[in-house]
């Protein structure tokens, strides 16, 4: 059971940056333009993030328990004193897929041009 009552986290953010989108910005122009600009970006990274992020973290701890290392800062000490050495096509393919979850969340369309 959720703590909170309707409208979710996720459809407070997306009604904001609806709002944005189809009433701000309308009535702005310009250099006025470029703040609802960043706001809706910002609220559609957010979204996405909602949307992904518990899953892309679930994945991501499970690559890194693969490679035998708790977090971030084990697989980087791992590369940097070369006990990964004998791994590497595993160790570029989860930095590839973290690189790929992080742009699917700031920008799929940069995954889309690849």
């Amino acid at each position: 059971m959720k703590p909170h009552d309707v409208p979710s986290t996720g459809e407070l953010v997306e009604a904001v940056r609806e709002w944005l989108q189809s009433d701000v910005l309308n009535a702005t122009d310009g250099r006025l333009q470029y703040h609802p600009r960043v706001a809706i970006n910002v609220l559609s990274i957010v979204e996405r993030e909602l949307a992904l992020g518990a899953t892309h973290e679930k994945v991501h701890l499970d690559r890194l328990r693969s490679l035998g290392v708790a977090d971030d800062a084990a697989l980087a000490a791992a590369i940097r004193s070369g006990e990964l050495d004998d791994r590497l096509p595993e160790v570029r393919a989860l930095v590839w897929q973290s690189v790929r979850d992080k742009l699917a969340v700031a920008n799929p369309r940069y995954l889309a041009s690849s």
